[in-house]
């Protein structure tokens, strides 16, 4: 790894994979501070549950139209309310315990704690989902290996992340090259909670996932932003001013034509757990 653009930043020259050393800071008061979360919540809710019925049509398309299914990192619910409509029988699993407390309010089958240390060694799953969580996790081995232990044969994994050949990914790196670090720090969530500790590209999550013992049989993208919910979803850090907020919803909404058919900042892979174990590359 070659150093990057920031003193907490790293990137490989070969492959295109980027890190970070920031520190995860789940359950820290301070940290939560930094962010509202029902702004957050309100922000997401419609682009996100849109992008989880997408990928519920992938997953019956592709791998099992029912069965039982494990959302790793479940935060308010969505992605396991749509399952379960759907037909799969859901568990969810959420670290921060806030989050855990509301969602659990709701009915839904959640444990709070970390994958795969809340799960026993006899539970497996059809399907492993983390949505908007690989990215977080520090130690991505490890957590494949634990895929590859709590799936059945023949199980798959899915994974919804963002993408460091996104338009946005690569406009924020120009504009910190020219000493503009903000929205370069806000994509990797510096400060937040949970900040990114990965930026994958479609090209180097797949020799990730091959090394380590899954086959993708899809790939894709998924929609970065619309309009209904933007300005809340910029606002929710509070760390901008309003007018700097708003200029950003403008110059969304104006770009929206051209970010359509650019390409995404969010991506999604459906892999098959294989027969054999491998090593981590990268």
């Amino acid at each position: 790894m070659d150093s990057g653009l920031q003193t907490w930043h790293w990137e490989c020259a070969e492959c295109g994979y980027e890190k970070a050393d920031l520190e995860p800071a789940i359950n820290e008061m301070s940290a939560h501070e930094q962010i509202d979360e029902g702004s957050r919540e309100k922000g997401l809710r419609s682009l996100r549950i849109e992008n989880f019925n997408k990928l519920l049509q992938a997953i019956v398309e592709r791998g099992p139209r029912s069965g039982s299914l494990l959302d790793v990192g479940c935060a308010h619910g969505w992605f396991l309310e749509a399952a379960k409509k759907g037909g799969f029988k859901v568990l969810g699993i959420e670290p921060d315990s806030s989050v855990y407390s509301a969602t659990s309010q709701r009915g839904l089958p959640v444990r709070q704690g970390f994958f795969p240390d809340v799960l026993s060694i006899n539970e497996k799953f059809d399907v492993i989902v983390f949505n908007d969580v690989f990215e977080h996790i520090p130690d991505v081995k490890a957590v494949l290996a634990g895929c590859r232990e709590h799936l059945k044969p023949g199980g798959m994994l899915v994974l919804n992340l963002p993408n460091s050949s996104g338009m946005f990914y690569k406009f924020a790196r120009l504009l910190c090259r020219f000493g503009v670090r903000s929205f370069f720090e806000r994509l990797w969530q510096k400060g937040l909670p949970s900040p990114h500790l990965h930026y994958f590209s479609s090209k180097n999550l797949k020799i990730l996932l091959r090394a380590n013992g899954f086959e993708v049989a899809e790939a894709g993208q998924l929609s970065t932003v619309r309009l209904k919910g933007l300005f809340t979803r910029v606002s929710y850090t509070g760390d901008q001013s309003l007018p700097m907020r708003l200029f950003v919803c403008l110059a969304v909404a104006l770009a929206l034509p051209v970010i359509m058919v650019m390409p995404s900042d969010i991506i999604y892979s459906l892999s098959n757990k294989t027969e054999s174990d491998g090593e981590i590359v990268g």
